[in-house]
C-alpha cells in the first residue's frame, strides 16, 4: 500500500507502507547513520517519541532474533528505510524485520528517498512528521503534527521502570544504584559483571537511601533533559555523598544540569555508530556510538565546581564528556556500551569498576 511522510515544513516523501497498518504515526523525524544494529536501535528507549530514518539503503537483511534487543519492546514511533529486505539470512534469525514490526505494532515506510530526507533534516534540522495513507488529506495530517510536542516533554516517564536489576545478577561485593531514565540492557549487563545492580525509577529513590550503595549510575534516556528537572535534587544528594557517579547520555546531561550547567537542542542530533570523539586526557580518538538530540554547553559551568571537559565530538566540537577535579564523578555524551557500535570506549566501565574498589 502506498504511503507518505509529511514533514512539518510541508515536504512530502512517497513510499510504501509496511509493518503494522492500522496505526497512527506522528513524531520527531531523525536519521541514524549506522550500517547495522537496526534491532538494537529500534529497542533503544532513547528513541521514544521519534521516527527513525536509516541512511543505509538496505535494512532487514539479517532478520531479527531474541538476543539483539536493548529493552523489552520497540520504542521509536516508526521506521523509514530505502529498502526493507524481504530476505532474512542469518543463523540467529527467527523472524523477518517486517514481521517483527507487525508483531510490535510499528509501522514502516519503505521505498523512500532517504538521501533526500536526510538532506532535509541536515539543512532544516530535526522536524516533526507524520505518516499518511495514500488517500489521506495533508491538511488533516498537518493538524497531527501541530498537536505533537517533542521538546519540553519528559519522555523518560514513558520508558522508565522497564528493567529489573534481578534480571542481571552480579557479585554482591559492591552495590550500584542505577537511576533509570530508559536504560539499555547492555549497560546493565556490563555493570553486573562486577557489581550488584539495583534499578530505580527516578521517583523510587530518595536521598535517605543513598548510603546503602557504593556508587551511582545515571542512565541514558530520551528527550529534553530540561524537562526532567525534578530529579536534580536527588543527583545533587548523590554528589554530596562523595561516592563514584557515572552518567551516560541523558544521565550526562542531567548530571551537568545538577552541576549548574545548561543544555541546548542540537540542529539534527547525533545518531549513529561512527562518530569520532577525542579523548582530551589521553590525546586519542575513539569511534563512538551516539544517540541524542541535546547537548551540554561546556562554557556554562560555575568555575568553582571544578568541571573538566574530557571528550569532545570531532564532528561539531560539542562537549562529549566531563569529570570533576576532586571527586570520582564523570559522564559521557555517547554510548560506551555500544550495542550497536564499536567498543573503543569500554574502558569507561573499567574506570567505574576501579572507582568502586572492585
Amino acid at each position: 500500500m502506498e504511503g507518505r511522510l509529511l514533514l512539518e515544513n510541508g515536504v512530502e516523501l512517497k513510499g510504501v507502507w509496511r509493518g503494522a497498518q492500522d496505526v497512527e504515526v506522528t513524531g520527531e523525524v531523525v536519521f541514524n547513520t549506522s550500517m547495522m544494529g537496526y534491532q538494537e536501535i529500534l529497542t533503544d528507549p532513547s528513541y521514544a517519541g521519534q521516527i527513525v530514518t536509516m541512511t543505509y539503503p538496505e535494512i532487514g537483511n539479517y532478520g531479527t532474533n531474541v538476543d539483539d534487543v536493548e529493552s523489552s519492546k520497540i520504542h521509536c514511533r516508526a521506521l523509514v528505510v530505502r529498502e526493507l529486505s524481504e530476505i532474512a539470512s542469518n543463523f540467529k534469525s527467527n523472524k523477518s524485520l517486517e514481521q517483527y514490526l507487525i508483531d510490535e505494532g510499528i509501522a514502516c515506510l519503505s521505498e523512500v528517498d532517504t538521501r533526500a530526507l536526510t538532506r532535509q533534516l541536515r539543512e532544516k534540522g530535526a522536524m516533526k512528521g507524520t505518516f499518511l495513507k495514500s488517500d489521506e488529506d495533508a491538511a488533516a495530517a498537518k493538524a497531527r503534527i501541530d498537536g505533537f510536542d517533542y521538546e519540553g516533554v519528559d519522555w523518560s516517564q514513558t520508558v522508565t521502570g522497564l528493567q529489573k536489576g534481578e534480571d542481571y545478577p552480579g557479585p554482591k561485593n559492591k552495590k550500584v544504584a542505577v537511576l533509570d531514565f530508559g536504560t539499555k540492557s547492555n549497560i546493565l549487563r556490563l555493570l553486573s559483571t562486577y557489581a550488584e545492580v539495583e534499578v530505580f525509577r527516578p521517583d523510587q529513590l530518595d536521598a535517605a537511601g543513598l548510603e546503602a550503595f557504593d556508587g551511582f549510575f545515571l542512565s541514558n534516556g530520551p528527550g529534553d533533559p530540561a524537562a526532567v528537572d525534578t530529579v536534580l535534587p536527588l543527583i545533587r544528594a548523590m554528589l554530596d555523598t562523595g561516592k563514584p557517579i557515572f552518567g551516560i547520555c541523558l544521565g550526562h546531561q542531567l548530571l551537568s544540569l545538577a552541576l549548574g550547567g545548561k543544555t541546548f537542542k542540537l540542529k539534527f542530533g547525533h545518531h549513529g555508530a561512527n562518530h569520532p570523539v577525542k579523548n582530551l586526557l589521553q590525546d586519542t580518538v575513539e569511534v563512538s556510538s551516539q544517540n541524542h538530540g541535546f547537548a551540554v554547553d561546556a562554557t556554562s559551568f560555575p568555575d568553582e565546581l571544578g568541571v573538566i571537559p574530557t571528550h569532545i565530538n570531532l564532528n561539531d566540537q560539542s562537549l562529549a564528556g566531563l569529570m570533576l577535579k576532586d571527586r570520582p564523578v564523570y559522564s559521557i555524551q555517547y554510548h560506551p556500551e555500544a550495542a550497536p557500535g564499536p567498543h573503543d570506549s569500554r574502558y569507561l566501565f573499567d574506570r567505574f569498576k576501579a572507582d568502586l574498589g572492585v
